[in-house]
């Protein structure tokens, strides 16, 4: 009744699917997961919005050659009309821009550069806490050697240290203006007992209002820099990777001050299929899921 039996490519869907007609001048590529952790590099259009039309190709992996293999089938013609394809800081993903699609400049996903400075202000967190959870053993222990009751101190707040540390995360990952009253209070107490989850905080802020608040690149290069520096004077080892992850991407970050593109359609996109995915409990037929899939978005 669906014509899944009569589809045209069925012989290859698992392996790969191709949509040259949907091709567009501003492309997405990212990876999602189907089932089982199984990985599809996914290009996307993003003039449809995640709509009909949005799937360009769907091939099983990530493998840069075996992807690069199958976008090759798009005509060159059509390949060189594409001006911009925004991606994530993978190299193979980068190799598949630079191959496939010569003419297009490559924008680095801004998403995924703040998402590793927040990953590294929550180490440093965890790295309190599990400190926090030690003395507090330690303490026990202590007591238990010693026949006294042991009672664990509570903060201003209603918190003890390990709790403050624990229920830490989640404001962290916001932005000082979208704090709760309760969120402050906690705040301050985090910061005053450990200033070095504050600076680190006020690094991811900072590299956050980089992007959001310049709009040139020479503009953004300069802040970059400057960025740069308080992170060498910090002294954070996870800050310093970044940094120099940052330093290694530069051209393909700065890029995205020129139109401010991000690999946020894919991200939708992704969320898309595995609502989709989780709708129906799970892929049993991956052929036909991406049959259902396509109709859809392709």
């Amino acid at each position: 009744m669906s014509d899944f039996k009569i589809w045209d490519q069925i012989k290859h869907a698992k392996d790969w699917l191709l949509f040259s007609k949907n091709i567009g001048k501003r492309l997405s590529i990212d990876e999602t997961s189907l089932s089982n952790g199984e990985l599809y590099t996914i290009l996307t259009n993003k003039a449809a919005k995640g709509r009909k039309g949005a799937i360009v190709a769907m091939v099983a992996g990530t493998k840069a050659e075996t992807v690069i293999a199958i976008i090759e089938k798009i005509p060159l013609k059509q390949r060189n009309l594409v001006t911009e394809i925004t991606l994530d800081m993978a190299g193979n993903m980068g190799l598949i821009a630079k191959k496939c699609f010569a003419n297009a400049t490559r924008v680095t996903d801004r998403f995924h550069v703040q998402k590793l400075a927040t990953e590294a202000l929550q180490e440093i967190r965890i790295k309190y806490r599990w400190q926090a959870m030690d003395q507090e053993n330690e303490a026990i222990e202590k007591a238990k050697k010693s026949k006294k009751r042991f009672d664990a101190e509570v903060l201003a707040n209603g918190d003890t240290l390990k709790q403050l540390l624990a229920r830490s995360r989640y404001f962290l990952y916001k932005n000082k203006s979208k704090w709760s009253p309760n969120q402050i209070e906690r705040a301050n107490l985090l910061f005053e007992l450990y200033p070095d989850i504050q600076r680190a905080y006020n690094l991811t802020q900072d590299l956050r209002n980089i992007f959001e608040k310049t709009t040139d690149k020479i503009i953004g290069f300069a802040k970059l820099a400057k960025w740069h520096e308080k992170v060498s004077q910090s002294g954070f080892k996870s800050f310093n990777t970044i940094s120099r992850t940052i330093i290694n991407h530069y051209q393909t970050i700065l890029n995205y001050f020129d139109n401010r593109s991000t690999n946020a359609s894919a991200e939708s996109f992704n969320a898309k299929i595995k609502a989709f995915r989780a709708q129906f409990r799970g892929v049993r037929n991956i052929e036909f899921f991406l049959f259902r899939l396509t109709n859809i978005y392709a």
